[in-house]
């Protein structure tokens, strides 16, 4: 096979990725001009339809509603009978029942390493020329909907039953593939975009870049902050996290295998990328300053609390070069990490198991929870404008 060009943003890190792992390397690049191989080209078809039809016609699919998707285009009705009539080979849901279990008794820590290491990793790569370009987060007010429509989703993969088809872990992975290819196509056709210093938008190496962010780092992150996962439960989340990137559209190619391959792709991935940019410190510092909104705190004296301690626990986390990168204030971190977990068993021994996992599972819950937009349940409306403040609310 031979050896891709790079876009222009990549040339430096990728001659360096090279030399440590040629293999990976050449197969991330290759990703960066990767979109969603099935589902792009169904979007490219049904660009002109009405957006109120995509809607439905996504929804009736999603949903399994065979008689409004007998009446939607031939090309959405195969993709659909594709997806429902095929599952990978590695596939095995009883894998995911010790992740499951594990990650309900862990909730809390797991959410705290999910907002304040694992989505500011996420921001740290090219990926937030995305969201910058489309205006979807910068501010605390946009930002705090997107940090809820992760809680949400995270919550929802991990719930018994979630990943079975008629699961709701199973809908919304399946509906952020649809937006990601509608964002996808906007991007690539609004003029704005520039393809040859970065590629596709919202691209199959970024997304299996995520996937492996989504679990081999979450694990250490949770860790770090007092979480505990045996070997086994380790395991079941990798798959848990394999099986939603399949649902994504990650193709198998850019898909990791195990904890140990998803380590290596984030090595290498992180070695082509660039150093974080404005867009990327734009983007992580939303997030940490939409926390407390998130979490529902209005006390303004709470507020600076909040983002003083998720500043503080994501230095610690993500080491303190990203976080002046992302222009992160400078905050002492020793010890930091050691006294949160101290806090956190100190919690688990005035409290019984039962208690303090209902407890996690009740405050994932409430700031999880659907948007005030969204009491009815799942939204299905997809952008319709590249710019998030001309699209119609979705």
């Amino acid at each position: 096979m031979t050896t891709p060009s790079p876009p222009s943003a990549y040339i430096e890190g990728y001659a360096k990725a090279r030399g440590y792992d040629a293999e990976r390397a050449d197969n991330y690049i290759r990703h960066t001009a990767v979109g969603d191989p099935p589902l792009d080209p169904v979007m490219e078809e049904l660009a002109s339809l009405p957006p109120a039809d995509l809607h439905r016609f996504s929804k009736a699919g999603i949903d399994q509603d065979s008689e409004v998707l007998g009446t939607a285009p031939r090309v959405m009705r195969e993709f659909f009978d594709k997806v429902d009539s095929e599952n990978p080979p590695w596939f095995d849901y009883e894998a995911f029942r010790p992740g499951v279990r594990a990650f309900h008794l862990n909730a809390t820590r797991v959410l705290v390493a999910f907002v304040t290491g694992v989505l500011i990793e996420g921001f740290s790569t090219l990926i937030a020329k995305s969201f910058a370009t489309t205006g979807r987060v910068l501010n605390r007010s946009t930002a705090r909907r997107r940090l809820m429509q992760n809680n949400r989703h995270l919550l929802e993969v991990f719930f018994p039953g979630g990943l079975r088809r008629n699961g709701d872990g199973w809908k919304l992975s399946m509906r952020l593939r649809f937006v990601h290819a509608r964002v996808r196509h906007l991007l690539a056709n609004s003029g704005d975009w520039d393809h040859e210093a970065h590629g596709t938008p919202l691209n199959a190496a970024h997304l299996g870049l995520a996937t492996t962010v989504f679990s081999m780092r979450l694990l250490q992150h949770a860790a770090a902050v007092g979480a505990t996962f045996d070997q086994e439960e380790q395991q079941s989340v990798m798959h848990v996290w394999r099986y939603t990137g399949h649902l994504m559209g990650v193709p198998e190619e850019m898909l990791f295998t195990d904890r140990a391959d998803a380590k290596e792709i984030f090595k290498v991935a992180h070695m082509c990328e660039p150093v974080p940019d404005q867009d990327s410190a734009t983007m992580a510092n939303a997030l940490v300053g939409a926390i407390p909104l998130t979490a529902g705190i209005s006390d303004p004296d709470e507020q600076e609390a909040v983002i003083k301690l998720a500043y503080t626990l994501s230095r610690a986390l993500i080491g303190n070069e990203m976080a002046d990168q992302l222009q992160f204030p400078k905050i002492r971190t020793f010890g930091a990490l050691f006294a949160y977990r101290m806090k956190q068993r100190f919690r688990v021994l005035v409290r019984s198991k039962e208690l303090l996992r209902s407890e996690n599972f009740c405050q994932l819950l409430e700031i999880s929870a659907y948007d005030e937009s969204q009491e009815a349940g799942m939204s299905y409306r997809m952008p319709d404008h590249v710019r998030a403040s001309k699209s119609s609310p979705w």
